[in-house]
């Protein structure tokens, strides 16, 4: 059983950046292809961006298209969430995820795809 451990977030100024990361216990992200998703206040949690298991395909919503990156850090076992330019909507609880990926190109961009989630970490940016 993997579990995900999230750190980084805080508060930071529009067009700031910050970085998140998301650290696996028990199993290595080699196996795994991950997600990150947001819920604002009041709103359905939406994805953000997804990396696959070979952690060189990447998606990423139109909303952080060229402003976010996720990244794969194989000898921390971390997977990272670099965010720039960043706005008030980006105001969000933050939440990385994985599964298990049979195909190390594949990535997913649905919640339900994913099996384990990290524990959320709040972003917020001031305008």
């Amino acid at each position: 059983q993997v579990q995900l451990v999230q750190s980084g977030g805080g508060l930071v100024q529009a067009g700031g950046s910050l970085t998140l990361s998301c650290t696996a216990s028990g199993r290595t992200f080699s196996s795994y292809a991950v997600g990150w998703f947001r819920q604002a206040p009041g709103k359905k949690r939406d994805f953000v961006a997804a990396l696959s298991r070979s952690g060189v395909t990447t998606n990423y919503a139109d909303s952080v298209r060229g402003r976010f990156t996720v990244s794969r850090d194989v000898e921390k076992n971390t997977v990272s969430l670099h965010m720039n330019s960043l706005n008030p909507e980006d105001t969000a609880v933050y939440y990385c995820a994985v599964r298990i990926a049979y195909y190390s190109s594949s990535y997913y961009s649905r919640q339900e795809d994913y099996q384990h989630w990290g524990q959320g970490t709040q972003v917020t940016v001031s305008s």
